[in-house]
């Protein structure tokens, strides 16, 4: 039994909580998930786990070895490795109890980093456009029903479209005019706050989504966004970017997020009909 637990790929513990916080046993599998020399560094200082572990984790550290926890469901949680990198970590935990007390824990932990790091991706692929790596249409719809039924906040909304997407496909190919989306979700990148939700929901169309913010602050978002591209056409030789652009805002989201939706894409339909009466 002894030989299984230390060949075995989870590393085994049992940590002391009382009368004093130390660890009684880790098993070697341990130096395989965090490096080389943090058995020894976990017996001298008991305390280490709480060093080592994320600090978005370590409520959860605490709650484990002060008996907080619900032990019967898996301990997910980010450790340090000796690389100095976070790993994610899976850990079954048993509570050992002396007359109703808490005296101690014992568990195993596995590495299940690549796993995270697989659903991670598969998240992103759910939620993201695959050519511009933005946030696509369905994502954005979920978000406006969240504002619209269940969170009220000021919002604001702007509607983008692309004006020479057909041109540029009919006369230099697809590349190009896949190309062309790349830079418009890119401008819409750098210019739009931190919390905003960019959103290809079309193929020549985005729509951005801004929560908690005021009419100043979307308006600015709009005047930063044509600045940017009037700075990118001026080193550009052959294919100009041009978006028409429309906005709305209310001081609440609740049941307007469809109204306010409508009245963006109107006043971005009011822009484009204007850049084509001036060509004209």
């Amino acid at each position: 039994m002894i030989k299984l637990i230390e060949y075995s790929k989870d590393a085994i513990y049992y940590y002391e909580v009382k009368p004093e916080r130390k660890f009684l046993y880790i098993s070697p599998s341990l130096e395989r998930i965090m490096g080389k020399g943090v058995i020894k560094r976990s017996y001298e200082n008991p305390i280490l786990p709480f060093e080592l572990i994320h600090p978005d984790d370590a409520d959860i550290l605490e709650k484990k070895v002060s008996g907080e926890w619900d032990y019967d469901k898996p301990v997910i949680q980010r450790w340090k490795n000796d690389q100095g990198e976070y790993i994610w970590c899976e850990e079954y935990t048993t509570p050992v109890y002396e007359n109703g007390e808490l005296v101690g824990i014992e568990g195993s932990i596995r590495n299940i980093n690549e796993k995270m790091k697989l659903q991670k991706d598969l998240e992103f692929e759910i939620s993201h456009d695959p050519l511009t790596k933005v946030y696509n249409r369905c994502f954005f719809s979920k978000n406006m029903d969240k504002y619209n039924n269940e969170i009220d906040s000021s919002v604001g909304i702007i509607v983008c479209d692309l004006d020479n997407l057909k041109v540029t496909n009919d006369s230099y190919g697809h590349k190009e005019g896949d190309a062309l989306i790349q830079e418009a979700a890119g401008i819409l990148e750098r210019q739009c706050p931190e919390n905003s939700i960019i959103s290809r929901i079309g193929g020549d169309e985005f729509a951005v989504l801004i929560t908690n913010v005021n009419r100043d602050e979307v308006v600015q978002c709009i005047h930063r966004i044509t600045e940017d591209i009037n700075q990118l056409n001026q080193n550009k030789k052959k294919i100009k970017v041009s978006i028409s652009k429309g906005y709305a805002f209310s001081q609440h989201s609740i049941d307007i997020m469809d109204e306010l939706f409508s009245e963006a894409d109107q006043n971005m339909y009011i822009e484009k009909r204007k850049k084509h009466q001036v060509q004209s």
